[in-house]
């Protein structure tokens, strides 16, 4: 299954991913919510500030994930949170989830980020080594809603220390609905 990191062209298929994926799992408001959130994150985001990973088959999209920078006043550490996450309802349970966070985590590496963060389901996001982390010790842009889904991983060989200073998402993700 080839990854590709280059939406240009794609952008509306990776859009209507995200949108029917999470309108099936969690109805037509949460799944246009996303919609525009994923259309914000690729129409607004500076490339330096995202990363876009997809996964296809047979000339279709069928997994994707967006990961963009999270500034630390205080900290000179590079982070990227991962935000959204999709893979099509049909494909799910076939472990393409997992693979392409693999993937993404290890492009990220290469490129020198120092964590990874994202805000989601603990035992899902662990098989792919995220681990959970305080709000004192990496707060989050606003108010978590559930703060248990707070997690975080070293892509270098430095264990997650501390973050300093508040922190500032990108203007796509700056809304406390998502957090």
């Amino acid at each position: 299954m080839p990854f590709s990191t280059d939406p240009q062209g794609c952008e509306e298929a990776i859009i209507e991913l995200f949108r029917a994926t999470f309108t099936a799992s969690e109805g037509a408001e949460e799944g246009d919510l996303i919609g525009d959130l994923v259309h914000n994150l690729l129409a607004s985001t500076a490339q330096q500030d995202r990363f876009v990973f997809i996964a296809e088959e047979d000339d279709a999209i069928i997994g994707g994930i967006l990961f963009s920078r999270l500034t630390y006043e205080q900290d000179q550490r590079t982070v990227f949170v991962l935000a959204p996450v999709a893979v099509a309802t049909d494909q799910q349970g076939k472990g393409i989830g997992q693979r392409l966070l693999n993937h993404g985590l290890a492009v990220l590496r290469k490129a020198g980020v120092d964590i990874a963060m994202t805000y989601g389901d603990p035992g899902y996001y662990a098989k792919v080594g995220f681990k959970p982390i305080s709000e004192a010790d990496a707060p989050a842009p606003f108010k978590l809603q559930q703060p248990e889904g707070w997690l975080a991983q070293s892509l270098t060989d430095r264990a997650v220390t501390p973050l300093k200073g508040p922190s500032r998402c990108v203007e796509a993700l700056n809304h406390p609905v998502y957090w």
